[in-house]
């Protein structure tokens, strides 16, 4: 299974963009997928989750600002984020935990590459 992010770039404060990731490869489902984000010198951190069910859930300082969404037909999910800030500059992951055989609740979580967000006047 491989998670292909991209969408990321340089934008000013205020400004918006909009986060890509696509799951491929051979695998039954997809559970949760998710946003997260690192900044230099920081820990990751979580940005936003979906379930398969297309409930989201956001962390504080991204509430109201971005939206995740999930296209499951595509295995995709996307992540528009609106008013920019500069503290929301950061290296962002997306993953999403990975149901791999129909006979068995097992999953496993995978990780996208990562893609470079800059807010910067």
């Amino acid at each position: 299974v491989q998670l292909q992010a991209s969408g990321g770039g340089l934008v000013q404060p205020g400004g918006s963009l909009t986060l890509s990731c696509a799951a491929s490869g051979s695998f039954f489902s997809i559970n949760d997928m998710g946003w997260y984000r690192q900044a230099p010198g920081k820990q990751r951190e979580l940005v936003a989750i979906i379930t398969s069910g297309g409930v989201g859930k956001y962390a504080d300082s991204v509430k109201g600002r971005f939206t995740i969404a999930r296209d499951n037909a595509k295995n995709t999910v996307d992540l528009q984020m609106n008013s920019l800030k500069p503290e929301d500059t950061a290296v962002y992951y997306c993953n999403a935990d990975v149901r791999t055989a129909w006979h068995s609740p097992r999953s496993v979580l995978y990780w996208g590459q990562g893609t470079q967000v800059t807010v910067s006047s």
